[in-house]
């Protein structure tokens, strides 16, 4: 059985934060910068279309809830039954 695909969307706690973060990379010029934060407007748009939406504001925190909604979806009835069959099948009898 295949895993179930989910989608999760990860967002800056705000359009300042998420500059900051930019340019604090030291990798980009300041047309590419603005360029991102225009495409992040786009993107953020989307994020409504995802399962889960995770805000990006303390990495450890963001991290976490990431795992917990990892650890939801492989406790799933679909996996789960198939995994534990028997055992359903030895309870029901």
């Amino acid at each position: 059985m295949s895993d179930p695909i989910f989608a999760i969307f990860v967002l800056p706690p705000s359009r300042e934060a998420l500059e900051q973060r930019l340019r604090g990379r030291g990798q980009d010029s300041d047309e590419i910068i603005a360029r991102r934060m225009r495409d992040a407007v786009s993107e953020t748009s989307h994020c409504f279309e995802f399962d889960y939406l995770v805000i990006n504001d303390d990495f450890d925190t963001a991290l976490g809830e990431l795992a917990a909604i990892i650890r939801a979806n492989r406790l799933r009835e679909p996996r789960q039954a198939a995994a534990h069959d028997a055992l359903i099948k030895a309870l029901l009898a």
